[in-house]
């Protein structure tokens, strides 16, 4: 807050670190926008304290604090000040170190630079002008005080060094707003070849693992069956959809069911076979919704000829360029849709026109490429 003399004034915590005086304090939201600047962005990089804002992505935090006025969570911001700064003990002398609970106060000309959080600041700017009656919360702030570009620079870069973005699989098995993370979760107990299957915490899986399938691949081959963009709604029949269509892949995969029931580990069935891999849950994906589009009364009973394809990895006349690259798995786009291409052609459905032109471009990849003699000199 502001005082009448021109200072901006925090109750505040003191702490040290690397034997400087940090501070910890509440800043109204309504003040993040006023206080906290950004560098110019046509600045060149080495005079600025922190990189340049990526714009694209402050609709969505902003969103995200809009629609969860009862529920959102924002971490601390960590800000450098550029001024006189003083802090006035509530009780005792401001030069000892046990006295840690005061007064912060910061002239008014002071600069602030945002170290950690700029896109969160941003977000709060934007979110402001649509729910005004958000200013009055509140939001941490640590300030350091600022002793050069130089020292603000390194703290940006410290403060980022060690920042783990978390898993996919692992952000949706801890994310209960989206209505399609909560399915992919109630789907892995739900679906019996699933069941003790899937990957909860990794986007991927190791050689030696006892599970088949991650979290993050059948969130993300469920959102294709249901044909969703990012945070949609999901409704029951469309729940229920999902459960129905994976339960009754499952029950035409009598690979998965060996792996359900421990008659095969799920690490040969990856060393061997297509259909152990995200590839083959993304084109199923793919395929399923199509067929459930044109065959809704009959899908279930199509499905069996799943049974029928030959999933091995050594049929590489089938599968190399499709699912697989020399050899090797592949989750490219190109690769998984060449791959459902497949599954519809056994499924007796038409190729689209954008399935056509991936047809097209692979058949175009498997011509020998001519050599041409060079003349002798």
């Amino acid at each position: 807050m502001a005082d009448p003399g021109f200072d901006y004034v925090f109750t505040a915590l003191r702490g040290v670190q690397a034997g400087r005086a940090y501070y910890a304090a509440m800043c109204p939201l309504r003040l993040i926008p006023r206080i906290f600047l950004f560098d110019e962005e046509e600045i060149a990089p080495e005079a600025r304290a922190q990189r340049t804002i990526n714009r694209t992505r402050i609709p969505e935090i902003a969103r995200y604090l809009v629609d969860n006025p009862d529920s959102y969570v924002f971490s601390s911001l960590t800000a450098s000040i550029d001024g006189e700064v003083r802090f006035e003990p509530l009780d005792g002398d401001a030069e000892s170190a046990r006295d840690t609970v005061g007064r912060l106060v910061i002239p008014m000309t002071a600069k602030f630079v945002i170290n950690d959080g700029q896109h969160r600041r941003a977000a709060i700017e934007e979110a402001l002008r649509e729910r005004p009656e958000l200013g009055d919360e509140t939001i941490s702030v640590v300030f350091f005080i600022d002793q050069s570009l130089q020292r603000a620079q390194q703290m940006f870069a410290d403060l980022n060094r060690h920042a783990i973005r978390p898993t996919k699989s692992i952000g949706i098995l801890y994310d209960h707003r989206d209505q399609l993370s909560q399915l992919a979760r109630q789907m892995t107990s739900d679906v019996e070849t699933f069941q003790g299957l899937v990957e909860l915490e990794k986007t991927s899986i190791s050689n030696r693992s006892r599970k088949l399938f991650t979290l993050s691949a059948i969130h993300s081959a469920t959102r294709r069956l249901l044909r969703k963009k990012k945070a949609q709604p999901v409704s029951e029949a469309e729940a229920e959809l999902a459960r129905e269509f994976w339960t009754e892949v499952g029950k035409n995969m009598p690979d998965w069911q060996a792996a359900s029931r421990r008659e095969v580990a799920p690490s040969e069935l990856r060393k061997d076979c297509v259909h152990a891999h995200g590839v083959a849950l993304q084109a199923l994906a793919i395929a399923g919704s199509d067929l459930i589009a044109q065959q809704p009364k009959r899908w279930k009973s199509k499905l069996r000829v799943l049974k029928k394809v030959n999933w091995n990895r050594q049929n590489v006349e089938l599968w190399e360029g499709r699912a697989m690259v020399a050899g090797r798995i592949s989750k490219a786009q190109l690769n998984v849709r060449l791959t459902a291409n497949i599954l519809k052609q056994e499924l007796g459905l038409p190729l689209s026109s954008e399935d056509k032109r991936a047809e097209e471009r692979h058949a175009r990849s498997k011509k020998p490429t001519r050599r041409t003699r060079r003349k002798p000199t």
